[in-house]
């Protein structure tokens, strides 16, 4: 019996202390599960403080990764499309970025390999795939009228969900201290000079300079450049057409002597939108001169300003850019340098455009005393008056006229006449079949009476644009593949068939 008290008593103490534990789990547990909570939900909040940070940080253009040169989740294109006129005429550039659809992949490493190889070959630029937040942005140009009469009007858009690749290629980079200092020495080294392709455009007139009123070859004959602009070549294929197949169509089928690249600056991507922009455009137009020269054609060197308006916002750049074209193509008697495509929103020669051009022209006549320089104008490049008894004290500069035949008729002609009385040297770098707008009004007629006046006073041309765009001033059919045209028309838009005619039948005055 007492044996059996015993163990009641410690059987009543164990239950006892095990009730006491588990009373202390409890409380224990309960503890631990509130600084749990406490701590998840601290790490949630910090989480989404971070994400919203990333989110809001990737509606922007990521500003930080282009000024490195890196590339996270970038893929090879970038979307564009035209826009429609501002109603309003706001001249002013608009801008709407979206904000991101999903938070930027952190593993960008899987990515490098996309941005690595693009100077050696531009025909990568079809792969776009990318879930990077999507931001539109449009630019207007206002409609000025000159003299009651409509004038320049175009409105360019880039809806963008993706980037362009970006180039690890040293030889195309500008070092940091020439895009922000005017008085950086160009490190490039000089390409050695071309063997010369006998039988084409460059071998029969060498290289070319202004006397006079006109632009003229090695024998001092009057000579007018012929042939196509890219539309911007850091859009979507848009810089294939620099091919050496297709450049050889344009030269032998449709009889250019000559090729424009313009490489945008301030718009989605240009030139001044980051270092790895910057060195995939320079890739772009080095690639293009190269093949330019290998048939031995002409190439103009497009500074495309259009959204930055006035050409001095981007001086610095500028100059550092054709400082290093220059020390580049030194040697080369083929390259031709337009400064800024057309000036706008208020710019004036005297003011604005003419101090901004001698000061590119001084940095490039420091390194090549030679090389035909065109200039920029007013309104687009419609002011040309404006130099008249004005022009910059180099000798071998020429002047910019652009023209839409539906919306530039009699009275920009006029003027150009008046000013080709006067003794002032015009190059057209760029003309439409259609109105300002790059889409609707094509206009036959007008095309012609431009082609007509254009002939008679040996001035060149050159037809915007060399690309497969959905718009009316395209040449060549949504769809076609622009690295590897064929000759005749069957890939031709109404536009690009009658460039093409007007070229052929305009052989003898360009060949």
């Amino acid at each position: 019996m007492k044996k059996l008290t015993i163990r009641i008593l410690a059987l009543t103490a164990a239950m006892a202390m095990l009730l006491s534990g588990c009373t202390d789990d409890a409380d224990s547990g309960s503890k631990t599960s509130g600084t749990d909570s406490s701590s998840s939900q601290s790490q949630t909040d910090s989480s989404s403080v971070k994400d919203s940070s990333s989110e809001s940080d990737s509606s922007g253009q990521d500003d930080s990764s282009e000024a490195s040169g890196s590339s996270d989740n970038e893929p090879d294109v970038i979307p564009w499309d035209y826009g429609v006129p501002d109603p309003n005429g706001n001249s002013e550039a608009q801008t709407s970025e979206g904000e991101s659809s999903d938070a930027e992949s952190s593993d960008s490493s899987s990515d490098d390999s996309s941005d690595g190889d693009s100077s050696s070959d531009d025909s990568s630029d079809g792969d776009s795939s990318s879930d990077e937040s999507k931001t539109e942005t449009t630019v207007s140009r206002e409609q000025k009228p000159d003299n009651n009469t409509t004038t320049k009007a175009a409105a360019t858009a880039q809806s963008s969900t993706t980037k362009p690749q970006t180039s690890r290629t040293t030889s195309a980079q500008t070092t940091a201290s020439q895009t922000t200092t005017t008085t950086t020495k160009a490190t490039t080294k000089p390409s050695p000079k071309p063997a010369p392709v006998s039988g084409t455009p460059v071998s029969r007139h060498g290289a070319l300079r202004v006397s006079g009123n006109h632009i003229v070859d090695k024998n001092r004959k009057a000579f007018m450049l012929q042939g196509m602009s890219t539309h911007g070549i850091m859009w979507e294929t848009f810089s294939d057409i620099l091919s050496y197949n297709s450049l050889k169509v344009l030269r032998d089928d449709w009889k250019c002597n000559a090729v424009r690249i313009a490489m945008y600056t301030e718009e989605w991507g240009g030139y001044t939108t980051g270092s790895g922009y910057a060195s995939q455009a320079k890739q772009k137009v080095i690639n293009g001169v190269e093949q330019a020269t290998k048939l031995g054609m002409y190439v103009i060197i497009d500074w495309h300003i259009l959204r930055d308006g006035n050409p001095q916002t981007h001086q610095s750049e500028a100059i550092a850019f054709f400082r290093e074209m220059a020390s580049r193509y030194k040697n080369y008697n083929n390259v031709i340098y337009e400064l800024c495509n057309e000036p706008n929103g208020g710019v004036s020669w005297a003011s604005n455009i003419k101090p901004y051009c001698q000061a590119v022209v001084n940095a490039i006549r420091a390194i090549d005393k030679n090389k035909l320089i065109i200039c920029g104008t007013g309104t687009w490049s419609q002011d040309i008056d404006q130099v008249l008894g004005n022009r910059l004290s180099d000798a071998n500069c020429a002047y910019t006229l652009h023209f839409y035949a539906n919306t530039h008729t009699d009275w920009l002609r006029d003027r150009l006449k008046r000013c080709y009385n006067s003794g002032l040297p015009v190059l057209v770098t760029e003309f439409g079949t259609c109105d300002a707008s790059g889409n609707g009004g094509f206009n036959d007629y007008q095309t012609r009476q431009w082609y007509s006046t254009l002939a008679g006073m040996k001035i060149g041309w050159f037809n915007w644009s060399a690309s497969n765009k959905a718009e009316t001033a395209s040449a060549f059919n949504p769809g076609t593949n622009l690295a590897n045209i064929s000759a005749g028309d069957s890939q031709l838009t109404q536009s690009g068939k009658l460039i093409r005619s007007l070229f052929r039948a305009n052989a003898g005055n360009a060949s």
